[in-house]
């Protein structure tokens, strides 16, 4: 199962993602969560301590793995490097274990955008390209707001594409928008979860944008998030029954 999750930022999808990947790590299915998203927060979000993510690499950043992989120098335009790294040792080299959870921090190309054609770009998709078509393990990945980490070639291998949207019309053009970009490479298996959700009458407006068949689950708004970020507890951290068997449900559909 390889599950991409974005969205509009802010809507919660770092919550969302460590959630379903600590409750199906519990499970004792072995577990990898990708941070795709420059802006990341997944290792908050399930629950590693401030100094212990201070040990976390963050693979755009390590300047002589890529520059040894690519056979090029960082930022520096210009260069013939190799456009098919060697990347399937990366995961189990670079990952940090938590909880059940490898976690694999990818970060932001620096200077050139995500998707210049530069040695820290080419480093990065072969190496999503590597974890989605080819690792056995159960992947959710934390992904930027859009689907720039995503390729044609990675694409036949995500299993489901989930955008998480909150009831609001700025996330709902985004929504669109990723769903767009989404088609366009052949992504079909794409579900929507609604987030932040306060009454029948938020459903409704995501149910009518969206589609209802698109729709896996809808997590109703909590302190218990604001809080588990505030304490730097992890997103399942003092959740009520209620709200886990939400959760469950989701991996349920999704599995």
């Amino acid at each position: 199962m390889k599950i991409a999750v974005t969205g509009k930022g802010g809507v919660g999808k770092s919550t969302i993602t460590a959630a379903l990947a600590l409750l199906t790590a519990r499970k004792g299915t072995k577990v990898l969560a990708i941070d795709a998203d420059p802006d990341a927060n997944l290792a908050s979000a399930l629950g590693i301590p401030l100094e212990a993510q201070k040990e976390i690499v963050t693979i755009a950043r390590h300047k002589k793995l890529i520059e040894e992989r690519t056979g090029a120098k960082v930022q520096q335009y210009g260069q013939i490097f190799k456009l098919n790294p060697e990347v399937s040792d990366i995961a189990d080299t670079y990952s940090y274990r938590y909880k059940g959870v490898d976690l694999l921090v990818l970060g932001a190309v620096q200077g050139g955008g995500t998707g210049c054609a530069c040695p820290e770009n080419v480093l990065l998709r072969s190496l999503v390209q590597d974890l989605v078509l080819h690792r056995g393990e159960v992947l959710f990945m934390d992904m930027e707001p859009g689907i720039e980490h995503i390729g044609r070639a990675t694409a036949r291998g995500v299993t489901s594409f989930v955008i998480v949207v909150e009831p609001g019309q700025r996330s709902i053009e985004s929504y669109k928008r990723i769903s767009g970009m989404s088609a366009e490479i052949g992504i079909t298996n794409l579900f929507v979860i609604g987030n932040k959700i306060k009454s029948p009458a938020d459903e409704e407006l995501i149910r009518q944008t969206t589609g209802t068949e698109n729709v896996l689950g809808f997590i109703p708004y909590s302190e218990a998030f604001l809080n588990n970020d505030r304490d730097g507890k992890s997103a399942i951290e003092n959740l009520d029954q209620n709200l886990l068997d939400l959760f469950e449900d989701m991996i349920r559909k999704l599995l």
